[in-house]
């Protein structure tokens, strides 16, 4: 099955479409994203604790999950490499959940590698969009270029940095991120084809 050009545009005009229809939408989820993102900024070392606690459960459920599984299908091969995956992520998840601080240098540098993908991910998907001629697409560049930034600042200042760096990078992000959605949305508010009541 391949996708000729037709489709794509298509596909493009769907999208647009279905953001100018849903932009009240996006600018709830943008505002909200930047008033989480703020708490963090504000709080850093509290929403480190945070996210650390939500991995930690993560990693439980998908433990006690995979344990169940593994005893369930006792007869599939590989039985004994999924037990041992699934123990590690229960005492992980316990580990984490009753000691939050003592993951923290390694969820930091996980952090500070997704945010490096992102970062470069947000850049291209910016530089997609001014290729066509979409608006708004410089906040998205900032964002990705802020997300580099961070993870290499964050980086370079490690293990000190660790006790507030999640929190930091997560609300950072989330400002950003939010702010790009809210960009987004008021672009989409503008395009809408305007009807009779609004």
């Amino acid at each position: 099955m391949s996708i000729g050009k037709s489709d794509i545009e298509r596909m493009q005009a769907d999208v647009g479409a279905t953001l100018q229809n849903h932009w009240k939408l996006f600018l709830v989820e943008g505002i909200v994203l930047v008033l989480l993102g703020v708490a963090a900024i504000a709080l850093p070392p509290l929403a480190t604790v945070a996210v650390e606690i939500v991995i930690g459960w993560l990693l439980l459920v998908s433990g006690l999950v995979g344990l169940i599984s593994t005893f369930w299908m006792h007869r599939a091969p590989g039985f004994w490499w999924s037990l041992l995956s699934a123990v590690v992520a229960i005492a992980a998840g316990v580990l984490l959940l009753r000691w939050p601080l003592s993951g923290a240098l390694s969820l930091t540098i996980v952090l500070t590698a997704f945010l490096c993908i992102e970062g470069v991910a947000s850049i291209l998907y910016a530089l997609e969009h001014k290729r066509e001629l979409s608006g708004r697409w410089g906040m998205m560049l900032a964002s990705g270029v802020i997300d580099l930034f961070l993870a290499g600042m964050i980086f370079l200042g490690l293990p000190a940095t660790a006790a507030w760096a999640i929190g930091l990078l997560v609300g950072v992000n989330l400002v950003f991120g939010g702010s790009a959605v809210i960009s987004m949305a008021l672009h989409a508010r503008s395009a809408a084809p305007r009807t009779a009541g609004t």
